[in-house]
C-alpha cells in the first residue's frame, strides 16, 4: 500500500514524509492504515490509496470503514479528547494514546504543534515495534513538518479530489 498522492512536483520534503508513511505501512507487520493530521484535524498524509481513488470520482461512495479518512477523524477526535483530558488532569502534554480492541489496535502520537500520526493495526501486531516504528517517523516528521510544509500537503491530497 503507497501513499496515495503522486509525489511528483512536490518538495524534497513532502516526498520524504510520504516515502517514510509509505515505509512505515509496508515494513511493519500488522499496520492496516496510517494517517497525518494537522493540529485542525485535517488529513496530511493518507497511507489509503482508496482515498484518492474516491476522491477522484465524485460518484464514488465514500471510502470503506476502516479507510484512511475514517482513520483521520478518529485520531482528531482522539486526539482532542485526549488533550482535554490531560488539561483537565493537569497531565501536560499527551505524547501517545492506544487503543485495544478486539479486532484491532489504534495507536495515535502527538507529531509537533499539535499534528498528530495515527495507525490502526491488526489486534495480533506487536505493540512495541508499531509504538518504536511510530516514534522513528515522529522524529524525522517533526523536524520538517513547518507550516508551508502542511500547506503543501494539504493542497497536494485537495488536488487529487
Amino acid at each position: 500500500m503507497n501513499a496515495p498522492t503522486s509525489t511528483y512536483g512536490l518538495s524534497s520534503e513532502a516526498r520524504n514524509l510520504h516515502w517514510l508513511l509509505s515505509n512505515l505501512v509496508e515494513e511493519v507487520p500488522g499496520v492496516r492504515s496510517v494517517a497525518v493530521v494537522s493540529s485542525d484535524g485535517l488529513m496530511l498524509l493518507s497511507s489509503d490509496a482508496r482515498h484518492t481513488a474516491a476522491a477522484a470520482d465524485p460518484t464514488a461512495q465514500d471510502g470503506p470503514k476502516g479507510s484512511s479518512a475514517d482513520l483521520a477523524t478518529i485520531v482528531s477526535g482522539l486526539g482532542s479528547l485526549t488533550l482535554g483530558a490531560a488539561k483537565l488532569m493537569d497531565g501536560g502534554l499527551v505524547k501517545q494514546t492506544m487503543v485495544a480492541m478486539d479486532q484491532g489496535s489504534l495507536f495515535v502520537m502527538s507529531i509537533s504543534d499539535g499534528s498528530l500520526l495515527g495507525v490502526h493495526a491488526t489486534p495480533d501486531c506487536d505493540m512495541t515495534v508499531v509504538a518504536y516504528h511510530m516514534a522513528l517517523f515522529v522524529g524525522r516528521a517533526g523536524h520538517v513538518l513547518t507550516p508551508e510544509l502542511r500547506t503543501e500537503l494539504r493542497r497536494s491530497l485537495e488536488s487529487a479530489q
